[in-house]
């Protein structure tokens, strides 16, 4: 708790250093960006207020002309305004525009503009038969603030109960459903106070506190889950709570450091993108995670231990008995047995439906998004439309800066007004107003606004940039030292996708290249670490597929309520790409650590595939439902970028927790065989030989335990009900140390590793005395102290 409070306070003291726009541009877009910034330019928020009138049709001059009058004096009263202009009316005479300059920081103008709008609405009011509409620097942020933030409260009140509620269903206990909640929670908080500490080093876009929070809830609530499970089953096997706590801390624990570092490994490739926001979307998710290991090896043990038997109170009685239910589920081995029977058959028909949804990704088109992608039913919206349908040069423009030395101020302004008649005539650019060029204070910097009547992301703004960019050489060769870009947001757009295009092999080799250097030094297999890459691999090919074939066609507009634009948001594949190869090999771990546990305490191959995914399976299939539930709720957003980034999370979690994990994976696995292991030793030969970590070289041959009872719960020698140790003291049972064929005197000194015993039951330790000798009493040691 202290060090959480303290990441928020200095996180708070210090305060968020934001990507500049000359930061975080690209391209020939991103060096216009810091010409215009060289310049010094005063920014000030300016609001235009269209007066139309109220039914569409043609617009009585008198009315809006006394209308303009009223608004112009309440205007230039408010302390929040500078200057108001002159009234401006549209080319076809069905519109009035005037223009408004407000004082301060366009920063915050969204927090200053209610009186503007108040005054709008009152002019509104009196002048019967006008629409007036305020779009500007302040009320557009404030009004798309207002739906969008609506959107991410109602997501965010939706998401916490159902996270709670399937964890109650998961635990069956009020108090173990709130440990993984609480334990993600924390971890947010701690990684928004470390990335505003890490913004001055790397400065921080405005949606990594949203990344955080995705990543934090994902990667928390399933560590959390690899821990709780564990320890509830060795509990189930009869170990008392803090022996139950260790062996979780020593197998779940490992997982998760390993899941962690692979998970960080993959966010890192970001970097490799050399863009300032995926290198902030970086940072803030690989503290997060961190935070979040850090808080599963440490907080949560401490946690656990703290509450002893309080973690399963209060009981769900029918959820817990459902939870407890100590026999093997009759479920998942009738899933598994096509691919433990027929492996071959198996993996051919389930990698080729994953083929098949990984086809329409071959056609992925992207697209930066724009204000084409917000829904028309958001009133600032349906106003900026009005405004760009009366004055075109308001809506879509390119920017263009030059930089050149403050004598040739005079040529520079000459060759953008020869650049701007050029441009008169021409369809693909907005005739509405003339054009204003400005110069900097230094006369070094001259910038010029040029509109297009077409939409962002249309062919026309598309043409109309080639145009530009082909004509601002020309018109500035003439002038000797200048350096001139054209940018903008359709530039801004084309830039960025092209950018990722170039960037993407770089980053998606490094993911490969470092996930399977981790795999295969983690598992000492080579062919573990090849099957992982291309098993997530093709998970996110399959994704990628759904993603084009719900965005890029018009089929799933009703079911999702968007307007399709025929493309994918440009920075998401990248980024989905990033996050699903971690989140998936989180599960991918998870797994094969408990099939490697299975195949070292010497089962078969096929036992060992059988009998991990089938103990893995209630933590998989509740961290992928609890996953998938939050990310769909994504897809409910009125925003597209976030409904394709909740779609493709989803689908691929689905997909990876239900098809990679219960046919891929285990048929892969039984048809390879010893193979799994290659170039390692395989698995000893019987049970009870078991390797101690990951030092090949140092084994120990366990006495097997007898069991005071004749049943047996399909779990393996060494553990379940009656077994000859692992009783906890007081239950009632006195726990029976039977025959041993050999003395229980350790040839060295011993420490438990990962995975000892047979499957996570207690082996010989230091200290344990041999039938007859002074001090034993017929058990192990532990019980006597």
């Amino acid at each position: 708790m202290v060090f959480v409070v303290l990441c928020l306070f200095l996180g708070g003291a210090a305060g968020t250093n934001k990507i500049s726009d000359e930061e975080s541009g690209v391209g020939e877009s991103g060096r216009a960006g810091r010409i215009t910034a060289s310049g010094h330019f005063t920014e000030k928020p300016e609001e235009n207020v269209l007066i139309t009138a109220s039914n569409g049709g043609k617009l009585d001059p008198a009315t809006a002309r006394q209308a303009a009058a009223g608004l112009t004096g309440k205007m230039r009263a408010l302390p929040e305004v500078e200057s108001v202009g002159t009234p401006l009316p549209s080319p076809d005479g069905k519109a009035l525009l005037l223009p408004v300059t407000m004082k301060g920081d366009a920063e915050n103008a969204d927090t200053r503009v209610q009186p503007l709008l108040d005054a709008s609405a009152a002019t509104e009011k009196a002048h019967e038969g006008i629409r007036i509409d305020q779009i500007g620097t302040g009320s557009t942020a404030k009004g798309l603030g207002e739906t969008l933030g609506a959107d991410f409260e109602k997501a965010e009140l939706i998401s916490l109960p159902l996270t709670l509620l399937i964890l109650l269903v998961v635990f069956g206990t009020i108090i173990a459903a709130g440990v993984p909640v609480l334990l993600a929670l924390s971890c947010v908080g701690a990684a928004i106070g470390l990335s505003t500490l890490a913004s001055h080093v790397l400065p921080e876009t405005s949606a990594v506190g949203n990344v955080i929070l995705l990543m934090g809830m994902a990667v928390g609530v399933d560590y959390s889950l690899f821990h709780l499970k564990r320890e509830r089953e060795e509990r189930r096997k009869g170990a008392s709570h803090l022996d139950a706590i260790e062996i979780a801390a020593e197998t779940s624990g490992h997982t998760v450091v390993v899941s962690g570092t692979t998970v960080i490994v993959s966010m890192a490739g970001l970097y490799l993108a050399q863009e300032a926001t995926f290198a902030s979307l970086a940072t803030g998710s690989i503290i997060v995670v961190a935070v979040a290991v850090l808080a599963s090896l440490t907080v949560l043990p401490a946690l656990l231990a703290k509450l002893g038997r309080w973690v399963d109170r209060p009981k769900v009685p029918l959820l817990w008995r459902l939870t407890m239910r100590s026999h093997e589920s009759r479920v998942w081995p009738v899933l598994l047995r096509p691919a433990l029977v027929r492996p071959a058959l198996t993996l051919v028909v389930s990698v080729g439906a994953l083929l098949a949804l990984a086809l329409p990704a071959l056609d992925m088109k992207l697209k930066q998004p724009g204000s084409d992608d917000l829904s028309r039913d958001i009133p600032v919206v349906q106003a900026m439309d009005r405004l760009t349908s009366a004055f075109p040069s308001k809506g879509t423009v390119h920017q263009v800066a030059v930089r050149a030395p403050a004598e040739r101020a005079g040529e520079v302004e000459a060759a953008l007004k020869t650049l701007l008649r050029r441009t008169e005539g021409q369809g693909l650019f907005a005739h509405d107003q003339t054009p204003t060029i400005r110069a900097s204070a230094d006369k070094r910097v001259h910038t010029v606004a040029v509109g297009t009547p077409h939409s962002p992301r249309s062919d026309g703004a598309r043409k109309s940039l080639e145009l530009l960019r082909a004509w601002v050489p020309q018109a500035l060769a003439p002038v000797r030292d200048a350096e001139a870009a054209v940018g903008g947001k359709v530039a801004q757009g084309v830039d960025f996708t092209g950018h990722l295009e170039d960037r993407m092999p770089w980053v998606v080799g490094f993911v490969l290249l470092l996930t399977f250097a981790t795999m295969a030094l983690i598992f000492r297999s080579l062919a573990v670490a090849l099957s992982a890459i291309l098993l997530n691999l093709l998970s996110a090919a399959a994704s990628f597929g759904v993603l084009v074939a719900v965005f890029q066609h018009t089929w799933a507009e009703g079911v999702l309520d968007f307007h399709s634009s025929g493309a994918v948001v440009s920075w998401l594949p990248l980024f989905l790409f990033v996050v699903l190869f971690g989140l998936s090999m989180d599960y991918h771990v998870f797994v094969v650590s408990r099939i490697r546990e299975a195949a070292l305490d010497g089962a078969e191959v096929r036992d060992a595939v059988r009998d991990g995914i089938t103990r893995s399976a209630g933590v998989v299939t509740s961290a992928a439902i609890v996953m998938v539930a939050v990310f769909a709720i994504f897809g409910t957003l009125s925003m597209v970028e976030f409904k394709q980034l909740g779609v493709g999370l989803a689908a691929a979690i689905l997909l990876d927790a239900v098809v990679i994990r219960v046919y891929v994976l285990p048929a892969l696995m039984t048809a390879l065989g010893r193979w799994n292991w290659w170039p390692g030793r395989t698995a000893p030969a019987h049970r009870g030989e078991h390797t101690a970590g990951t030092d090949e070289t140092r084994q120990l041959r366990l006495p097997q335990p007898v069991r005071a009872s004749a049943t047996h719960d399909g779990q393996g020698p060494g553990y379940g009900q009656g077994v000859g140790y692992g009783q906890e003291p007081g239950s009632g049972r006195e726990p029976s140390y039977g025959q041993q064929e050999q003395p229980c005197v350790p040839q060295q000194p011993y420490t438990p590793p990962s995975g000892y015993g047979p499957q996570g039951s207690y082996g010989p330790q230091e200290g344990w005395t041999q039938p007859g000798q002074p001090g034993h009493d017929g058990r192990p040691d532990p019980y006597q102290r």
